[in-house]
């Protein structure tokens, strides 16, 4: 039943015992050698060694899926299931012999234990705890124990984010993998994933990957355990139940011990322990896997060898035979036994498996791995289906082969869909190396392995860009090797590392990549300080030699050197002496950074006494007068501008010599500022603009940047911004003027355009009016006067409104001929349209900056009725009015009600301020009028033209009050007021009285 044991050594002993490098070193000792491995990735590991030893023409590789074969090969390395049933080589090594306990595969690892044996010397390493079972099935075995080179210790629980490096996290289902990889990706940089389904190629690099360097952490199932040599220092298990294909169990002590065995290489010791998701390890079980103690196999699984294949039934009696000697225990039934009872019941199967050759035929299609594991049924349908080709036809057909293949044939989907057509194309890469079932065997097998090659390229790299931050694994890598690190600085100033984005440089400042985190992030700025060191270096000393153009100070109150942002400007306690803050990271060194600030502030003070000259001309001009100094000081205070209202009285005392010396300074005196054009050109405004907003609320104040565009964009005037503070606009040469805000010089320009109109009326009349005067007190708006402002209706009569100026509105001289008196151009209307039967007598609209609007006022006129003048020609012509501006009256010492008559009944200011004072029932305006000379004459000829007045109470130019004029508010005058009413019939029955 089984060979002899003459020449069998069995090297038993735990993991890190050196048994599979001893058993390669035993077989190139002999002339021929076969070695069988428990895994396809491990002999491919195992077949690399020794190719690279004695050449790739002297050994062959032979899988189940992949077949490596010279010409006459010294040596053979195999997974076990693709071992000869006996050989002739001189050496034969088995590796992992404990697996022939394992319920699945156990049966082939029992053969090969019992039947296989080197003509020279065979070889059997496994566990310690199958010495009994193989003391047993051998006797006269030849059993060498060896201890393991390194310590293994329990380091107890630790949460998966605060594993060492080096660590390898087993769990035991792919849901429970992928998502603790996850979570190690974004809190460590990444892992690498190692499970039983991935094809060995993709196993092959994500290993490499962990390997390599690249990433620190390796997430794995149990797969990890066989015969894989990593280089780990702790294993961490995040589970320790399994799903055996039976039922969901505990794992064993000597399962749990190959998993953790894999900590610690040669002489560097090991630790294992447990995550958070599982409740620590006792300490009978910490003391057995600390010194690899564990329970011993007593049976291993055996399945008849000898099998019948005269008929199905035969066959089927033959594989359910049992086993004779103590020790061995009948294995369940595998896939392959399951494959052949479901193809036994079809009946096209038992008509074509008639012969011998046809049942052992069925038998090896029935070895075909279920990859796919979809369900036993289907691969039942698989097999029934190769049996029915290769036994009716020879072969399997190539047309149809090749629609299988190319089901699976593309790259596309995630890493579930990828992971599925690699299952796929392994099966057809078994099929292909099964040379007698296809006409082109060695086509179909280059073409299969190219599938499953391009397969296994696309799902390590799904698994890598989900699992693995690349950039943060290159970098961790190199700066372990402590090398030099290549870095790359683009125009727009990111950084990349070694070829990886790592952040953006600006200035003396790095910022990493935003997307990163955590460690991530820590790692990002030690790669980038460690390769930016000297670049930013070398920044420093170019700032420390910059000429002054080279730095510019925008509008942010940012200091740029080639567009980089390196300081950033700060208050003081003197306005006009900011100072400067560098932006500089702790990557700028200490002699660089004090050469730089010097830099920095000296060209700053450069630049500010350059653009506000005139401010710090105004603070040390002491040859003025005191007086004038005072204003100097207020102009320099306020930044170059101050409302002359506000130092009237001293403007009013300073001499000609003392406006002089100031004008000398570059100030200027205006009707409404006193002020410095100098200070108004847009890079001195901005300037001061950004100086008032770091004491007053920051760069970043809402409207800043706007305003200092629209400054330098040279508008003369803009519409006004609620969201804007009010001293901005003074800052940037604007002054709030109804509803717009208007330069500062325009507003004076304007000034220097209604002074002469008002003072027209007292030149000679020989003299030609200009454009905009009219025969009366006042003007009209004209093209020149709205182009200079850029605006013109309502919001220019709110400027003019704002600057103390009120509307009249006067029918228009008639045309007979041009007359002295008869404005030459056409006035601009800024009111509604004109009523097409206005009164007679010059209407005011209430005055000051609150006034309101002319339509209001044309509403007032409308609901006056129409008078008609004797004489007037029968023909109709259509009436014409114009819009006469007037300063609003603001005489000295008198009051309010007395100027207001004045302005009424159209007495000088003094003529009304000198007249005796009136009994109280002349303080209406029929009194006043009786009490002026020739006033009773006046008014019966207006009334004999126009009719009655309109009584007071229906016009607001009667409406008197003790308040001042930019508090009142003017109210609507209602037409169907009672009191409207009384006050007409008062107003008719004094008219008729005064008749």
């Amino acid at each position: 039943m089984t060979a002899g044991s003459r020449n069998v050594v069995a090297v038993l002993g735990p993991t890190n015992t050196g048994k599979t490098h001893l058993a390669i070193e035993r077989m190139l000792a002999h002339a021929s050698g076969v070695i069988g491995l428990p895994l396809r990735l491990l002999a491919r590991e195992v077949y690399s060694r020794v190719a690279a030893r004695v050449g790739a023409d002297q050994v062959a590789l032979i899988t189940g899926e992949e077949k490596i074969v010279p010409l006459s090969p010294r040596f053979r390395v195999c997974t076990v299931e693709a071992l000869p049933s006996a050989t002739d080589a001189s050496f034969v090594a088995i590796d992992e012999i404990q697996l022939a306990g394992d319920l699945e595969r156990g049966h082939v690892f029992t053969d090969r234990l019992l039947n296989l044996r080197g003509r020279d010397e065979t070889l059997l390493l496994g566990a310690a705890t199958v010495r009994g079972i193989v003391e047993k099935l051998l006797p006269g075995v030849n059993v060498v124990t060896r201890p393991r080179m390194s310590l293994l210790t329990y380091s107890g629980p630790r949460k998966i984010t605060r594993l060492p490096r080096r660590s390898a996290v087993v769990a035991f289902s792919t849901a429970e993998v992928y998502a603790i990889a996850e979570l190690i990706r974004r809190q460590r940089g990444g892992a690498a994933v190692v499970l039983g389904s991935l094809s060995p190629r993709t196993r092959n690099a994500q290993v490499e990957l962990f390997q390599s360097g690249d990433v620190d952490f390796l997430v794995a199932t149990d797969a990890i355990g066989m015969g894989l040599n990593l280089d780990v220092d702790h294993v961490a298990f995040a589970s320790d139940r399994k799903f055996d294909g039976y039922q969901f169990r505990r794992l064993s002590a000597a399962e749990l011990g190959q998993v953790a065995g894999r900590a610690g290489r040669h002489l560097r010791d090991g630790t294992f322990g447990v995550t958070s998701r599982i409740e620590p390890f006792d300490d009978a079980l910490v003391e057995a896997l600390e010194t690899h103690r564990f329970d011993a196999v007593k049976t291993i699984q055996w399945r008849n060898r000898d099998l019948d294949f005269a008929s199905l039934a035969d066959l089927k009696a033959s594989l359910d035979s049992a086993p004779a000697r103590d020790g061995l225990t009948k294995a369940p039934p595998t896939d392959d036994v399951t494959a052949l009872d479901a193809a036994t019941r079809d009946s096209a199967v038992t008509e074509l498996a008639d012969r011998r050759e046809r049942v052992s035929l069925l038998w090896d299609i029935c070895q075909v791995p279920d990859y796919r594991k979809i369900a036993p049924a289907n691969h039942a349908e698989l097999v029934t289906a190769l049996f029915a080709f290769v036994a009716r036809d020879g072969v399997i057909p190539d047309d149809w082969l090749d629609r299988q293949v190319a089901y699976a044939d593309r790259t596309d989907g995630d890493i579930d869909t990828l992971a599925n057509r690699i299952a796929h194309v392994r099966t057809w890469t078994f099929v292909a190396n099964q040379t007698h079932w296809l006409r082109d065997a060695s086509g179909w097998q280059e073409r299969t392995r190219a599938v499953e090659d391009r397969l296994s390229d696309a799902l390590h790299e799904r698994l890598t860009a989900r699992f693995v931050d690349r950039r943060t694994s290159v970098l961790m890598r190199r700066l372990k090797e402590n090398s030099m690190l290549e870095a790359e600085i683009t125009a727009t100033g990111d950084v990349l590392v070694e070829g990886q984005h790592v952040g953006t440089l600006d200035g003396f400042r790095f910022a990493a990549d935003p997307n990163a985190d955590g460690p991530e992030a820590r790692a990002l700025k030690a790669a980038a300080q460690k390769a930016l060191a000297g670049e930013i270096a070398g920044r420093a000393a170019k700032v420390a030699a910059a000429a002054n153009p080279d730095l510019v100070l925008t509008a942010d109150a940012t200091l740029r050197w080639q567009g980089a942002a390196i300081a950033r400007l700060a208050e003081a306690d003197d306005p006009l002496k900011p100072r400067l803050i560098l932006l500089a990271g702790e990557a700028l060194p200490a002699s660089h950074r004090e050469q730089v600030q010097r830099r920095i502030d000296l060209w700053l003070a450069n630049h500010v006494e350059s653009l506000l000259k005139p401010l710090f001309d105004l603070r040390s001009a002491e040859s003025l007068t005191p007086a004038a100094r005072g204003i100097a000081f207020r102009l320099a205070e306020n930044f170059g501008t101050v409302d002359r209202a506000e130092i009237a009285e001293e403007v009013r005392s300073l001499d000609q010599d003392a406006r002089a010396g100031m004008r000398a300074l570059g100030v200027r005196f205006g009707a409404y500022h006193i002020f410095v054009p100098a200070l108004l050109k847009p890079t001195p405004s901005a300037l001061i603009a950004g100086l008032w907003a770091l004491k007053h609320g920051g760069a970043d104040m809402p409207g800043l940047s706007d305003l200092i565009r629209l400054a330098a964009s040279g508008r003369t005037s803009v519409p006004l911004d609620a969201t804007i503070a009010p001293a901005l606009y003074r800052l940037v040469g604007y002054r709030m003027a109804g509803n717009r805000a208007v330069r500062i010089d325009i507003l004076e320009r304007l000034s220097d355009l209604i002074r002469p109109l008002i003072a027209w009326r007292q030149t000679p009349a020989a003299s030609p009016p200009p454009d905009g005067a009219i025969d009366g007190y006042g003007f009209t708006a004209t093209v020149a006067m709205t182009s200079l402002l850029g605006c013109s209706g309502d919001d220019f009569a709110s400027v003019l409104r704002s600057l103390g100026y009120h509307m009249v509105r006067r029918p228009a001289p008639k045309r007979q001929g041009p007359t002295p008196s008869e404005p030459p151009g056409t006035a601009i209307s800024l009111a509604a349209p004109a009523d097409p039967n206005p009164p007679a007598e010059t209407t005011l609209i209430p005055d000051g900056p609150q006034s309101a609007p002319s339509s209001e006022a044309d509403a007032a006129l409308d609901a006056v009725p129409a008078g008609s003048q004797a004489g007037e020609p029968d023909v109709p012509a259509e009436p014409q009015f114009i819009e006469v501006w007037q300063p609003v009256r603001r005489d000295r010492g008198q009051p309010a009600r007395s100027r207001r008559r004045a302005s009424i009944t159209g007495a000088p200011a003094a003529t009304a301020s000198a007249a005796p004072a009136q009994p109280k029932a002349d303080a209406s305006a029929n009194g006043a009028a009786r009490n002026h000379p020739d006033g009773a004459e006046r008014q019966r000829r207006r009334k004999a033209k126009d009719g009655p007045r309109r009584p007071a109470s229906q016009t607001d130019q009667f409406r008197f009050s003790t308040r001042p004029s930019h508090e009142r508010r003017d109210k609507p005058v209602d037409p169907d007021s009672p009191f409207a009413a009384l006050a007409a019939l008062k107003a008719e029955l004094e008219g008729r009285k005064t008749d």
